[in-house]
C-alpha cells in the first residue's frame, strides 16, 4: 500500500475537508494523489478556487497540490486508502453524536474494496471504531476486517490557530487492527509526519490517548475557574495568586476561563458516557464539566452585580463584548461559551454589543440567535474582553475609555489587561 501510494498508482483520500481534514489532504497531496471529499459542495467550490472555508490556511497552501476536491461519494472508489476526519460533537443533552461519523463510515462502506485501509481520526469513545464502525464497514462492503480490508485509528492533534505546531511538527500517534495494519498506517503517516510516529498497542489505547488529553486540560482549566470563584470572594487576583504559586518548579500552570470548542468543551462528554454505559459514574471528569459549562453564566451575574452596585439600573446599561468565536485569532464559533456569556447579559436587562473581527455575523444569528455589530459604539457601563484577539491586545485603556460613559467597568476574562487598567473599575476571573 505504501509504496502504490508513493508510486501513484493508488489514491488516498480524506472524508471531511474541515480544520482537521484540509491541512492532512493539502499536507499528503504533497507527495501522493489524494482524494478531498466533503459533503458541503458549497466548501468544496471554495477550495477549487484556493480558499480554507475555514480561515485557518493561506492560498499558497493549496498551489501544486496532487488532489481533487469532490462532494460526490462516487469518487471515493478511486481511493485505497481512506482518513475519516469528519466532526464528533454532542446533542443537546451533552451526549455523543455519532451521526456524522457513521455517515461517512457508511460512505466509504459503499466504495470500499479488498486491501482498502481506513484510518479513523475523529475523537470518539473506547471501542467505538470497533464497536461502532467496523461492523458498519462489514455490512455495507460485505467484506471482513482483518482479511479483505484493514482499519485503524490516529487521534488528530490539530491546534485551530496554532502556525507552530502543524501536522508535520505533531508526534503522530497511530494504531491498527493487527501488526500489518499497524504497520502500513505508520509508514504512510510518515510520508508527512516529520516529528516521529507513536505505535499505539491498539486502536482502544489510541482512542483513550487522545480523548484524555482534553479531558485533562479540561479538569485543570476547571479547578483554576472554581479558584477564580472562591478568590473573588476573599478579594484577591487569581492571576496574581497564579504568579506566586507558579514559583515553584513542579506547580503546573493552568489559566481559567471560558472553555468552549469542538475539543475539550466536548470530548469529556464522550469519556464519561462511556463510563455510564459501563456501570461507572465519573465524578471528577462530570464535576468538571459543571463548572466549566456554567463560568459563562458566573462572569454575566459578576458584571450585573457591580453595575448595580455603581448605583446604576441594568434595564437602562449597555454592555460591550469583544470577542465571540471559541478561542482567539480563529473564526470558529462552534460550542462558544461567549454566547451563554451574552444571552445571560441580556437577560438581566441589559442591551448587549457583541464586536468579533474574526466571526461571521450570519453565522452567530444562525447558531445563537443574536445579532453582531459590525463596530464598537459609545456610552457603555461595562466593556468585556471575552476573547484575546490578537486585534483587541493592541488596545489600551485610553481606547477603552472611550467607548465608556463614567464610571465603567472593565472586565478581562483572561487577565491579558492585568496591570494597564488604572483608571476603568477592573475585574477578571
Amino acid at each position: 500500500m505504501y509504496q502504490e501510494l508513493i508510486n501513484k498508482q493508488k489514491k488516498l483520500s480524506v472524508i471531511g475537508l474541515g480544520y482537521v481534514g484540509l491541512p492532512i489532504a493539502l499536507e499528503f497531496a504533497r507527495h501522493i494523489n489524494v482524494i478531498g471529499f466533503d459533503i458541503n459542495a458549497e466548501r468544496i467550490e471554495k477550495m477549487k478556487k484556493g480558499i480554507d472555508p475555514s480561515n485557518e490556511l493561506d492560498s499558497k497552501e493549496f498551489t501544486g497540490r496532487n488532489i481533487t476536491y469532490t462532494a460526490n461519494p462516487a469518487d471515493l472508489k478511486e481511493a485505497s486508502f481512506y482518513i475519516v476526519t469528519v466532526p464528533t460533537p454532542i446533542d443537546a443533552h451533552n451526549l455523543p453524536d455519532l451521526k456524522p461519523l457513521l455517515s461517512a463510515t457508511q460512505t466509504i462502506g459503499k466504495a470500499l474494496k479488498k486491501g482498502d485501509y481506513i484510518v479513523y481520526e475523529s475523537t470518539v469513545y473506547p471501542g467505538c471504531t470497533e464497536e461502532d464502525c467496523i461492523p458498519l464497514l462489514e455490512e455495507l462492503s460485505g467484506l471482513k476486517c482483518g482479511e479483505d480490508f484493514k482499519v485503524g485509528f490516529s487521534p488528530e492533534r490539530i491546534n485551530p490557530g496554532d502556525k507552530e505546531h502543524t501536522i508535520t511538527k505533531i508526534l503522530k500517534v497511530v494504531s491498527g487492527c493487527d501488526e500489518e495494519a499497524l504497520e502500513t498506517i505508520s509508514k504512510v503517516y510518515s510520508i508527512i509526519v516529520k516529528a516521529g510516529i507513536h505505535k499505539a498497542q491498539s486502536i482502544k489505547v489510541a482512542e483513550a490517548a487522545k480523548i484524555i488529553e482534553n479531558t485533562q486540560r479540561d479538569v485543570n482549566i476547571a479547578l483554576m475557574n472554581e479558584l477564580s470563584i472562591i478568590f473573588n470572594k476573599m478579594g484577591i487576583n487569581t492571576y496574581d495568586v497564579l504568579d506566586a504559586a507558579g514559583t515553584k518548579w513542579n506547580f503546573i500552570r493552568m489559566m481559567p476561563g471560558l472553555v468552549g470548542g469542538h475539543c475539550i468543551g466536548v470530548d469529556p462528554y464522550y469519556l464519561t458516557y462511556k463510563a455510564q454505559s459501563l456501570g461507572y459514574h465519573a465524578q471528577v471528569i462530570n464535576s468538571g464539566r459543571y463548572v466549566n459549562d456554567s463560568m459563562g453564566f458566573y462572569i454575566a451575574k459578576q458584571v450585573a452585580k457591580k453595575i448595580i452596585a455603581a448605583g446604576k439600573d441594568v434595564s437602562k446599561s449597555k454592555v460591550l463584548v469583544l470577542g465571540v468565536t471559541f478561542k482567539e485569532n480563529v473564526s470558529d464559533i462552534r460550542n462558544s461559551k461567549v454566547a451563554d456569556l451574552v444571552k445571560e447579559l441580556a437577560s438581566y436587562g441589559l442591551a448587549v454589543d457583541v464586536v468579533d473581527p474574526h466571526a461571521d455575523a450570519i453565522e452567530i444569528q444562525n447558531e445563537y440567535g443574536f445579532e453582531m455589530s459590525a463596530k464598537a459604539g459609545n456610552d457603555y457601563d461595562a466593556v468585556i474582553v471575552a476573547v484575546c484577539h490578537k486585534e483587541f491586545i493592541d488596545y489600551d485603556e485610553k481606547y477603552f475609555q472611550s467607548l465608556c460613559n463614567g464610571d465603567s467597568l472593565f472586565v478581562d476574562v483572561k487577565g491579558v489587561f492585568r496591570n494597564k487598567i488604572k483608571e476603568l473599575a477592573y475585574w477578571s476571573l
